[in-house]
């Protein structure tokens, strides 16, 4: 009789569960799982709190309560490049709110939104803490400063391009160029 295969997400929960049995107990513990919980399904959806609420027989209200405090945490998927952009006072002041607002209108989302594709997230920070570069935006790890409304476009073309450029190497096709890509916009590391 073969033995069935495990799914990736099996696998996530026993590895979970391993997580739970060394650091459940412990002070702070309920942190910790989290954390991992949510590196290993890259957020904690309704079903990974209900689990770990059970496991660490907790109310399901309280690993909530944790989980939507703290910013760390995400509670809905996120896209494969979120967008962050900075609300703080420098940043504001040189139209950084313009900025946020033409990626809402781009991407098509509201705050902490994730485009159908799962490929850009949009939120909002008070500070970046490179006030000197503002209006700046930060994506996953590189940060974009100096923006201007007519520089978003070009940016999110730029990672679409990037990932087009990904997918074509996986099938080893040509990619599809984004069209309306603006030269002057600094590409992605």
């Amino acid at each position: 009789m073969a033995k069935e295969k495990m799914s990736v997400t099996e696998r996530h929960y026993l590895t979970l569960d391993k997580i739970i049995e060394r650091h459940g107990d412990k002070p702070g513990g309920l942190i910790r799982v989290l954390a991992k919980a949510q590196e290993l399904f890259g957020y904690l959806s309704r079903d990974v709190q209900i689990h770990v609420a059970e496991k660490m027989c907790l109310p399901v209200g309280h690993v909530n309560g944790v989980a939507t405090f703290y910013s760390q945490f995400i509670t809905s998927p996120r896209g494969k490049y979120t967008v962050s952009v900075c609300l703080g006072t420098a940043c504001y002041v040189k139209n950084g709110q313009d900025v946020y607002n033409r990626f809402r209108e781009l991407l098509g989302v509201d705050e902490n939104g994730t485009t159908e594709d799962r490929m850009f997230t949009l939120r909002s920070t008070r500070c970046i803490g490179a006030c000197s570069l503002a209006p700046l935006i930060a994506i996953n790890d590189h940060v974009h400063g100096h923006l201007t409304v007519d520089d978003v476009a070009g940016l999110l073309g730029k990672y679409q391009e990037l990932e087009a450029e990904e997918e074509a190497a996986d099938i080893g096709a040509e990619p599809v160029r984004a069209a309306g890509h603006q030269a002057e916009v600094s590409p992605p590391n």
